[in-house]
C-alpha cells in the first residue's frame, strides 16, 4: 500500500511537469494570484479585470487591446474541476442591478479562466497567426497567508508570541475576555471538549475585533476565514500558558496536536496546490482604510505585509520552470479605491504603499522579479469636482454614499509628500496622528448604464494589466 502510494505520487508529479511543459511551450497559461487582507477589495478586483479583458473600450494601458491585437476573449469553461469557480456573473449582476451592491468578500479560494486571442507582432506575425492564452485569475484571502510563517514554529513559541502580542496596547482591550478565560484555565488538566471550545470560541473572537478595529496581522488565517473547515478539530485550538509538566490527555497536548494538525493539514497543501504555482502576484492594500484607523493601524498593517511577502518566491523563470518549480516574477502592490481621493493625492498614496512594503520589494527586485506600485480603483465610484469655499478652490470626490444612497460631495484630507510622515508615527505606535485627520467615506457602487462593449469604469486598471500581463502578449 505504501509503495502504491509512493508510486502513484511520483506518476502524478511526472504528469504534472508534462502538462507544465506542454503549457508552456504550446499553450501558454499565465497563473495569476489576486490576494490582499480584509477590505482591500480582491472580490472587486479581479471581476472588474475580467469585465475590461472581454470588452476592452477601456483599456488604452493595456498595449496590446491599443493596438488591436487583441482579436477576442473568452470566459473558459472551469479550468480546475477541484478549485471553486470565481463567481464572475454573479459579481457582475449585482454591480450592473438597478440598485447597485459591492459584490461578498472573498471567502474562500476560487479561479476563473480568460482566453485571449492574440496576434503576434515582429516576425511572426505573418508566420505564426494568432496565438492563444490563457489566463487564470486566483482569488485567495491574505488571511490564509498569514498562516505560512507558522510552518516554522512549534506550538510553544506560537503560544508565547501570540500572548504577548494580545497585551500590546490597542489590542489588549479587545483580548480581555479570552485572557480572563485562561486564568481559570490549567494547562495541564485534561482535557473537557466543552472547555476547549469556550477557549477556540474566545480566542476567535478576539481575532475577529481586533481585525474590525483595522488590526491587520490577526493569525491563524483561517479562524477568521474557515472556508470548508468551519468548525473542524483543526481549527479548535488557541494559544495557552506553558504547562510545567502536562500527560498525553491534557489540554496542552492537544492543543499542540491540533496545531500540529492545522500545519499539516491547511497550511501545507494551500501552499504546495495553490501558491506555488502562480506566476505573477498582486497585492491589493487598503493604505487608505489602515490610515483613517490611525498609526497603530498602520503599522500593523506594515507587520502583515512584510510576513505575507516573506512567503514569496520571487524572481526569473525558465522554460524549465514547470519542473524545477515556478517563481513568481512580477508582483504588483496595488493601493486600493484611490477614487476616494483626488488624482492629485494618488502619486502620494502609491508612494505611502512602496514605503509600505519596501523591503519585500527590494528582496523582489535582488532576486530578478520585476516590482511596482501604483493607485487603482477597480471601479470608479466618484466624480472629481473643485468647489470655492472662502476664496479657497478645494478638490473634492463626489459620490453616493453607502448608508444613504444619497451623493455628497467630500474632501477627505491631504496625504503628505513625505511617506515618513505616515510610517514614522506608525513606527512608534502612536494612538493618533498628531496634526492631521484623514477620513475614509464609504461610497456605494455607481450607477452604471453600459452599452453593449463597455465594462465599468476604473482607474489605473488597464496600467495594471499591462505590467502584469503584457509582456505575454506580444
Amino acid at each position: 500500500m505504501i509503495l502504491r502510494r509512493i508510486t502513484d505520487s511520483i506518476t502524478h508529479t511526472v504528469e504534472d511537469a508534462i502538462d507544465g511543459v506542454s503549457s508552456a511551450l504550446f499553450d501558454p497559461v499565465i497563473r495569476v494570484g489576486v490576494t490582499g487582507l480584509s477590505r482591500a477589495g480582491k472580490t472587486l478586483f479581479i471581476t472588474s479585470l475580467v469585465a475590461n479583458l472581454l470588452e476592452r473600450s477601456r483599456m488604452p494601458q493595456l498595449k496590446s487591446a491599443a493596438e488591436g491585437r487583441i482579436l477576442a476573449a473568452y470566459l473558459q469553461p472551469h479550468p480546475d474541476h477541484k478549485m471553486p469557480r470565481f463567481a464572475f456573473e454573479d459579481h457582475m449582476a449585482a454591480l450592473t442591478a438597478s440598485d447597485p451592491v459591492w459584490p461578498e468578500s472573498t471567502r474562500s479560494i476560487s479561479t476563473v479562466r480568460i482566453s485571449l486571442k492574440v496576434q503576434p507582432t515582429g516576425l511572426l506575425n505573418g508566420i505564426t497567426g494568432p496565438s492563444q492564452i490563457h489566463i487564470d485569475i486566483v482569488d485567495y484571502p491574505g488571511e490564509w497567508l498569514l498562516d505560512l510563517p507558522l510552518m516554522s514554529q512549534s506550538y510553544a513559541e506560537w503560544s508565547a508570541a501570540t500572548l504577548e502580542k494580545a497585551m500590546t496596547p490597542g489590542l489588549a482591550e479587545h483580548s480581555s475576555g479570552f485572557r480572563d478565560l485562561l486564568g481559570q484555565t490549567d494547562s495541564a488538566a485534561p482535557l473537557n471538549e466543552m472547555n476547549a471550545n469556550r477557549l477556540a470560541d474566545a480566542f476567535k473572537g478576539y481575532l475577529a475585533a481586533s481585525r474590525e478595529a483595522g488590526f491587520s496581522s490577526m493569525a491563524p488565517g483561517r479562524f477568521l476565514m474557515p472556508g470548508d473547515l468551519e468548525g473542524s478539530p483543526a481549527l479548535t485550538f488557541s494559544p495557552l500558558p506553558k504547562a510545567g509538566k502536562s500527560g498525553g490527555g491534557s489540554l496542552w497536548r492537544t492543543f499542540e496536536k491540533r496545531f500540529d494538525s492545522y500545519k499539516r493539514v491547511v497550511i501545507e497543501p494551500f501552499f504546495r496546490n495553490h501558491f506555488a504555482r502562480f506566476d505573477r502576484q498582486v497585492v491589493l492594500v487598503d493604505t487608505l482604510g489602515a490610515i483613517h484607523d490611525g498609526p497603530r493601524a498602520v503599522e500593523d498593517l506594515r507587520t502583515a505585509l512584510a510576513e505575507i511577502l516573506t512567503c514569496f518566491r520571487p524572481g526569473r523563470n525558465s522554460w524549465l520552470a514547470p519542473i524545477l518549480g515556478k517563481r513568481i516574477d512580477r508582483i504588483l502592490f496595488a493601493a486600493t479605491k484611490c477614487d476616494h481621493l483626488h488624482h492629485t493625492q494618488h502619486a502620494r498614496l502609491a508612494a505611502i504603499t512602496e514605503a509600505m512594503v519596501r523591503d519585500a520589494r527590494d528582496r523582489a527586485r535582488f532576486r530578478g522579479a520585476k516590482t511596482e506600485a501604483m493607485a487603482i480603483a477597480s471601479i470608479r465610484a466618484t466624480v472629481e469636482q473643485s468647489v470655492e469655499r472662502n476664496g479657497e478652490t478645494i478638490n473634492v470626490v463626489r459620490g453616493r454614499l453607502q448608508d444613504t444612497g444619497k451623493s455628497a460631495a467630500l474632501f477627505p484630507g491631504n496625504l503628505p509628500e513625505n511617506p515618513s510622515d505616515i510610517l514614522n508615527p506608525a513606527r512608534m505606535r502612536e494612538g493618533d496622528w498628531s496634526d492631521a485627520a484623514y477620513s475614509v467615506t464609504k461610497f456605494a457602487p455607481p450607477i452604471l448604464d453600459l452599452t453593449p462593449g463597455e465594462a465599468p469604469p476604473h482607474i489605473r486598471l488597464d496600467r495594471a494589466a499591462e505590467f502584469l500581463i503584457g509582456d505575454r502578449l506580444t
